[in-house]
């Protein structure tokens, strides 16, 4: 009888350590299976996120300077900093660029001209065309600082040249903070599209729409200057830069509606050369690199910087850019931008 106890009790601590035993591998494989598929989420995610961001720098825009002699009040990239890449540097930055695939560079700033009188500028467009070989070189300018000196050394290496002009009034510009002294904008813009067909360059025009400018009618000035492209902004606002408490500027009172923009497009929509630009088009669709050849993503309404494409790779750079390829592609972003494929009529 004692023995049969014993082995009953034996059966039963055996029974319960296995019972035991059971569970606790169960809660083992649970908890492996649960590691894996976390471990494969987060590789899942950040697959996504590189497979989503693996852009192609098809065409950047190189804002190298900060410093302007203009004070747009809407100016949504602005004098935060004096710093400019020493060129070798930012030559350096250019060719890893061309290696990952760009085929156009947008110079940009501030304004371009104003560093080192155009010639630090002039050396980047030189070297962009002549070493790099990219199809498409092109300068967004407020053509204050322009020189015809600046055109027969650098010219022929330029494709495309953009000035830009939000009114075709002397003092709708002064509202805007377009001038500076005496100088007339109008004047300067005329004498560079002159300049321009003389020594063949593109010429495109780049506006602003905005409160001070959103009625005015500019079917006749645009038609006369007859520019390969005119880019149309809505005025968009970016934290830290022309809006909130740390901006340079605050372009709240520039801001106009939707409707409002589209007013003004119909106005001009006989204009063939027109390429509006609504906030949602432009806010992700451009690839935008400050002067520490960083991409700055505004994603979230402000522009947050990467790390420095010099200090890790284009690739991993891009990853944080924000950059909305399929937006990019959507707006026209790529077009017939060389300007040896433009065929015009000098």
């Amino acid at each position: 009888m004692y023995v049969v106890i014993c082995i009953r009790l034996l059966l039963q601590v055996c029974i319960d350590w296995v019972g035991e035993l059971s569970l606790w591998l169960m809660k083992f494989r649970a908890l492996g299976k649960y590691g894996n598929w976390e471990r494969g989420r987060q590789r899942v995610k950040r697959g996504e996120k590189s497979s989503a961001w693996a852009a192609t720098p098809t065409s950047v825009n190189y804002h190298f300077t900060r410093q302007c002699n203009y004070k747009c009040g809407f100016c949504f990239h602005t004098a935060k900093t004096s710093f400019v890449m020493p060129l070798e540097e930012a030559k350096k930055g250019l060719k890893m660029l061309k290696e990952a695939g760009m085929e156009k560079i947008n110079f940009s700033g501030g304004e371009p001209f104003l560093h080192n009188r155009g010639e630090f500028l002039g050396k980047l467009v030189q070297y962009c065309k002549q070493e790099l070989k990219l199809p498409s070189v092109s300068v967004v300018s407020n053509g204050s600082r322009i020189t015809e000196k600046w055109f027969k050394n650098y010219g022929k290496d330029l494709d495309i040249l953009a000035v830009s002009c939000d009114s075709f009034e002397e003092d709708t510009n002064r509202l805007i903070g377009r001038g500076q002294g005496n100088k007339n904008h109008i004047e300067n813009l005329l004498k560079v599209r002159t300049w321009c067909k003389d020594y063949k360059v593109a010429f495109k025009i780049n506006s602003v729409c905005n409160i001070f400018n959103v009625e005015e009618d500019m079917n006749e000035q645009i038609r006369m200057l007859n520019p390969v492209r005119w880019k149309v902004f809505q005025c968009l606002l970016i934290e830290g830069e022309n809006a909130g408490e740390e901006a340079l500027r605050h372009a709240e009172t520039f801001v106009i509606s939707s409707e409002a923009f589209q007013r003004f497009l119909e106005r001009h929509k006989e204009i063939k050369c027109l390429v509006p630009e609504s906030n949602e088009k432009m806010r992700d669709s451009y690839l935008i690199l400050d002067e520490y050849m960083r991409f700055l993503d505004c994603t979230q309404g402000r522009k947050d910087p990467s790390k420095s494409i010099l200090d890790v790779g284009v690739e991993d750079a891009i990853k944080f850019s924000g950059f909305d390829e399929k937006m990019f592609f959507k707006r026209g972003g790529k077009y017939v931008w060389s300007k040896a494929d433009m065929h015009l009529e000098w």
